[in-house]
């Protein structure tokens, strides 16, 4: 384990809080609950994927195992922000676990979806929780995971990379 945060090594999440040893690391259990808390996403989702930190707060999802730490440049999947008030998933995470996601999916019409994947913001009304959600679009008759939305007073703000935005 190393002694802090560095942005040239991955360092594993332990397990519990209670073997954290480096002050505000969020720990293994930490993350599955809170995908479980705020998107219901089962936490046997997570079984086989461990879970690995780079910088303050970069965590990584990665389905193989090596030694830590490790000192590379990339481990799997840039999987969610930790250490800001506010954990928020990717746009990765939300697209590959997102179809697990039973709470606080705002689901999308097509004219919608479209404005969400240019990265446009867009009035929405919507009745659950407000802050970073997994906004989805109906596709081949099931939910399409579109990526990460912050809803706020109204409004739906897309939370699309600017290099993966697309236009239809």
């Amino acid at each position: 384990m190393s002694d802090g945060n560095s942005g040239q090594q991955f360092d594993r999440l332990p397990s519990t809080p209670d073997e954290r040893e480096v002050e505000g690391r969020a720990s293994r259990r930490e993350v599955v609950d809170w995908w479980t808390e705020r998107f219901a996403v089962p936490p046997e989702t997570f079984d086989g994927i461990a879970f690995w930190e780079k910088g303050a707060g970069k965590v990584w999802a990665f389905a193989g195992e090596v030694d830590s730490p490790v000192r590379i440049e990339g481990l799997g999947m840039a999987f969610m922000r930790t250490r800001q008030e506010h954990w928020k998933p990717t746009t990765e995470a939300a697209q590959r676990f997102g179809a697990e996601a039973e709470r606080n999916v705002i689901r999308l019409t097509r004219e919608q979806a479209d404005r969400f994947v240019a990265g446009e913001d867009q009035a929405i009304d919507w009745d659950g929780d407000w802050g970073y959600l997994i906004a989805a679009h109906g596709l081949a008759g099931t939910d399409a995971p579109l990526g990460v939305g912050l809803y706020l007073h109204g409004e739906l703000r897309s939370r699309i990379p600017k290099g993966r935005r697309r236009e239809f």
